[in-house]
């Protein structure tokens, strides 16, 4: 519905700007004990007791899987295409965004792969025989975990435990929350866990959200390069590889906090100078 379109939307911005007041560090793009957000994204959520419109600050029940960026809706809405979710495309957002690691572009005449809509095979079945192909393999162990590990969230990030069919599995109605009946079946059970291209295996999003937490430095510096591409227009060069070191030295003791990072960018030569 509009409001909850609306409300995913400000809750990121109202994120980022809780982050840069704060001079939160880079560990809050992955994980965090708060998040910003209204009644109906609480609701969204599965988070109790909070009620109106306006967006703020609000504690997460120790159970949540929200927190951080990864979680929000916005991000898990804008790494799906609407009507399915694609491990590969949100494995692919968080290896080359967050961790600043792009990978290639696909080998050609090498077909997508589709979910399977009618319940029988999961997506996950799916990239297995698609790893059988030596020139997919070797991006695929990179980015199909990290997307594997969001598969409990739909194309607009609200929880799921299984997948929707139009085939096979037990019919399930719904109401939406204008009324309307909204009627599917459930298919195979969504599993989460998988096992990073360093061989660090995880059961679940909180598990994943660990072994990202463990590289903080490489989020930092991946951050770094964004920002110093966003403020000054120009792609990162080898000469400005001193200035990141540079900025990240004097933003460690903020644990890299935004507020920090985004200062000495300021200061820097590479921003004075491009």
């Amino acid at each position: 519905d509009g409001l909850l379109l609306a409300s995913l939307v400000k809750e990121t911005h109202a994120y980022f700007a809780e982050m840069l007041r704060l001079d939160l560090g880079v560990d809050h793009i992955i994980d965090s004990d708060f998040a910003m957000i209204n009644g109906r994204l609480a609701d969204h959520y599965r988070i109790e007791d909070v009620t109106g419109v306006p967006i703020r600050r609000v504690p997460l029940p120790p159970e949540s899987p929200r927190g951080g960026l990864l979680t929000q809706s916005s991000v898990l809405k804008v790494t799906a295409n609407g009507t399915t979710t694609s491990p590969v495309t949100r494995g692919a957002w968080i290896v080359d965004r967050i961790l600043g690691q792009p990978s290639p572009p696909p080998p050609p005449n090498v077909p997508a792969v589709e979910p399977d809509l009618r319940g029988t095979v999961t997506v996950r079945q799916q990239l297995d025989k698609h790893r059988d192909d030596q020139s997919c393999a070797v991006c695929h162990r990179k980015i199909d975990p990290p997307g594997f590990a969001l598969e409990n969230f739909d194309v607009i990030g609200g929880w799921r435990d299984h997948y929707r069919s139009l085939g096979e599995g037990e019919a399930t109605r719904k109401l939406t929350r204008q009324g309307r009946p909204v009627v599917y079946k459930l298919g195979l059970p969504i599993d989460s866990s998988g096992k990073t291209s360093t061989g660090m295996p995880f059961d679940n999003i909180e598990e994943f959200k660990e072994l990202l937490l463990a590289q903080r430095e490489q989020i930092a510096n991946s951050l770094v390069e964004k920002l110093l591409v966003y403020a000054t227009g120009a792609g990162i060069q080898f000469a400005d590889r001193r200035v990141v070191n540079d900025i990240l030295g004097k933003s460690e003791k903020s644990d890299f906090g935004i507020r920090t990072i985004i200062h000495e960018i300021v200061q820097s030569t590479t921003f004075q100078t491009k």
